[in-house]
C-alpha cells in the first residue's frame, strides 16, 4: 500500500487529498467522529480517546492495510483504510482475486454527509486504487443504505450480501472500466 500522500483530486466540493494517518494529529478528530451517533451505529468504535489512540497507533503496522485521513479544502473530514482484500479476513467470505484492493470509509463531521460528497470521494479513491489493482471491494453494513448508495453512485456494483462476524454486509465491487 502507498504510504506517501496518496490520492489527490479536484472534486465539485473542492480539493481533496489523502494523507497518511498521523496518530498525534488525528486522534482527537477520529475520537470525535466515532462518537457521532450515525458513525457509532455502523463502526461500533465509540471508545475512549486512549482506546482510539491505541487503535490508530497500531494501524500503520498492518501488513496489508494503510490508514489515511482525507482532507477537503485543507480540512480533515474522512478516515480511510485501504487494504489488500485478498489478504484480509474478508477473503474468507467472497471469491477473491489476487491483488484485490479494499476500502473502508468514514465521513467524519456530519456536515459532510448527505451532500453526495461520499460518492465523489469513493470514485476518486477507488480510481486511484485501480491504478494498481484490477478491482476494489468494500463491505458496508447492509443497514447503512446511504453508504451503499454512495458506493453505487461511485461505480461499484452490489454483489451478494455476506455474513461477516460483526455484521451483514453488502459486498460492493468496482473493476477497471466500471463494476
Amino acid at each position: 500500500m502507498p504510504t506517501r500522500i496518496g490520492c489527490r483530486a479536484r472534486l465539485p466540493a473542492g480539493e481533496f487529498a489523502l494523507h497518511p494517518l498521523d496518530p498525534q494529529r488525528d486522534t482527537d478528530a477520529l475520537h470525535a467522529w466515532h462518537h457521532d451517533p450515525e458513525v457509532a451505529r455502523f463502526w461500533e468504535m465509540a471508545w475512549t480517546r486512549d482506546a482510539i489512540s491505541r487503535y490508530l497507533r497500531q494501524q500503520p503496522d498492518s501488513t496489508h492495510s494503510t490508514p489515511y485521513v482525507g482532507f477537503l479544502n485543507g480540512i480533515a473530514m474522512s478516515y480511510w483504510e485501504l487494504y489488500r482484500a485478498d489478504l484480509d479476513p474478508l477473503a474468507e467470505h467472497y471469491r477473491t482475486r489476487d491483488g484485490d484492493a479494499g476500502v473502508h470509509l468514514l465521513l467524519g463531521p456530519a456536515g459532510y454527509r448527505g451532500l453526495g460528497i461520499g460518492a465523489d470521494l469513493l470514485r476518486a479513491v477507488s480510481g486511484w486504487q485501480l491504478e494498481t489493482a484490477d478491482r476494489v471491494v468494500a463491505e458496508p453494513d447492509v443497514r447503512n443504505e446511504r453508504s451503499v448508495r454512495a458506493f453505487e453512485r461511485a461505480g461499484f456494483r452490489r454483489g451478494a450480501d455476506i455474513d461477516l462476524p460483526d455484521k451483514r454486509a453488502a459486498l460492493m465491487i468496482r473493476g477497471r472500466g466500471g463494476a
